[in-house]
């Protein structure tokens, strides 16, 4: 059975077994060295400095069949880029609560540093790349959250521009 790299699901993730699936996998088991992992999780506060309200909720949509595409592509651009063993995409959709997991990227490589960067890339790929719609919920009223032009330059440095400008 082929190996899951992208899982778009509502219930909750465990690093510990996420990891676990990873490793088992054919091409990384025992040749694997390092495994970098990043797990985002919803803040109680916008982040724009400008909007900085408490957020009670932080509702996520997708296009099925068109993230999980999206995300795959990016995983074989981060195989064609650096020196990789396996990765492996969890995110999140549904309402969502401060504090609650997000997102989980993990890479496994023969090194830390090809572990660590391809992560990195994966995880500036998502922000600004994968089909998702956030909604949050303030005191205030919901919002839609647009792109920020932090997230945009974070990927212009692997030499991607971002369509999201």
């Amino acid at each position: 059975m082929p190996f899951d790299r992208v899982s778009i699901q509502s219930e909750d993730f465990d690093l510990s077994t996420e990891v676990a699936r990873l490793r088992a996998q054919g091409s990384a088991g025992l040749a694997t060295g390092a495994v970098a992992s990043f797990i985002g999780t919803v803040r109680e506060r916008s982040p724009r400095p400008d909007e900085g309200q408490g957020v009670s909720m932080l509702e996520l949509e997708h296009y099925p069949g068109m993230t999980e595409r999206a995300i795959e592509a990016m995983i074989d651009a981060a195989h064609a880029r650096f020196d990789i063993l396996g990765a492996r995409v969890v995110h999140r959709v549904g309402s969502l609560a401060p504090g609650a997991q997000i997102v989980l990227v993990v890479v496994a490589s023969a090194h830390r540093r090809e572990a660590f960067a391809a992560c990195e890339f994966l995880m500036d790929y998502l922000k600004t790349q994968a089909p998702f719609w956030k909604k949050e919920h303030t005191p205030a009223g919901a919002r839609w959250v647009d792109a920020r032009v932090a997230d945009d330059a974070a990927l212009e440095r692997w030499g991607i521009e971002a369509s999201n400008a």
